[in-house]
């Protein structure tokens, strides 16, 4: 079985586009994006700074472009093989409804321009932030999280648990942290996936509501619990829905592992979600999809080689 992933934000970098619009087809397409959802994409994808690709209503559409980019890639040409499932993070359940035909591109682009809007805006009203948590015993790592105000935001599995909420909250954590953890301080705009967001989720019911949605062509996993979704009306009800709750990528791995996955294929800006599946779903093969010139070991792997 071989599975496409999507990742979600934190995983782009300056200049991470330069190798796809190095090629006109890429280029054209991402000016269309572009055009769609009112950001200049081509210039933050090449020479904007880390402070301005981190912004989310710049990071998210950015992302999902890319995502969108290495896509179209592995489709092109009739060169496409054998692919039997998506999964996204986070914001990458965007291009992974795309990529399982749930949303059209042009839908799945108006969705996370909104998203993006609105967990930016929703950011701007609290000062909040994220950590990751590397190691340590979970339930003891949850306790202390109530204790501080604080919410789990990612189950990444791996041992690694991204968590949400106040800086000050987040200062205590980090200065005191639950034995055996590492704490390291995410550079993101707000407490993303936490109650923070609920305005966010409250925008994008209007939004969702005039989106036409397809039932999947292929098997799609949700963060929501690692579930399989059949209904296209569902999985947009559960990317709202998303927007305020934890990400379970640790369920999702685990019902990918038991699904029989044989190969992940991760989709651009690549690289998060293969170093996740290293330690969540231990010899299982991978392709990171960075650039171009990374197609073709994906295509060995859809069709077998």
């Amino acid at each position: 079985m071989i599975v496409v992933v999507a990742p979600g934000q934190g995983s782009q970098t300056p200049g991470f586009l330069e190798p796809w619009i190095a090629e006109p087809s890429y280029r054209e397409h991402l000016e269309r994006i572009s055009e769609s959802v009112g950001i200049d994409l081509v210039k933050h994808g090449t020479t904007s700074d880390a402070d301005t690709i981190r912004d989310t209503a710049v990071a998210q559409p950015l992302i999902v472009a890319a995502g969108l980019l290495a896509f179209r890639g592995l489709c092109e040409d009739g060169r496409r093989g054998r692919i039997d499932g998506v999964a996204g993070h986070s914001v990458g359940e965007v291009t992974a409804s795309f990529a399982a035909g749930i949303l059209s591109e042009e839908e799945a682009l108006t969705f996370v321009r909104e998203r993006s809007r609105g967990m930016a805006a929703a950011a701007a009203l609290e000062t909040t932030g994220m950590s990751a948590v590397i190691g340590g015993d979970e339930a003891t790592l949850l306790e202390r999280l109530e204790q501080l105000g604080l919410e789990p935001a990612n189950f990444n599995g791996g041992g690694q648990i991204v968590v949400a909420g106040a800086l000050s909250a987040l200062a205590k954590l980090s200065e005191d942290p639950v034995p055996g953890t590492r704490v390291i301080p995410l550079q993101v705009a707000g407490a993303f996936h936490t109650h923070y967001m609920q305005p966010a989720v409250e925008q994008l019911h209007g939004v969702a509501s005039k989106i036409w949605a397809s039932d999947p062509t292929m098997t799609i996993w949700t963060n929501r619990d690692g579930s399989i979704v059949e209904s296209g009306t569902t999985f947009v009800d559960l990317m709202v829905g998303q927007v305020s709750s934890p990400v379970r990528w640790d369920l999702t791995m685990d019902s990918l592992a038991v699904a029989g996955v044989t190969g992940l294929i991760e989709l651009a800006p690549a690289g998060a979600l293969a170093g996740l599946a290293k330690r969540g779903l231990k010899g299982v093969p991978t392709v990171a999809v960075k650039t171009p010139d990374d197609l073709s070991a994906a295509y060995d792997m859809m069709n077998g080689a």
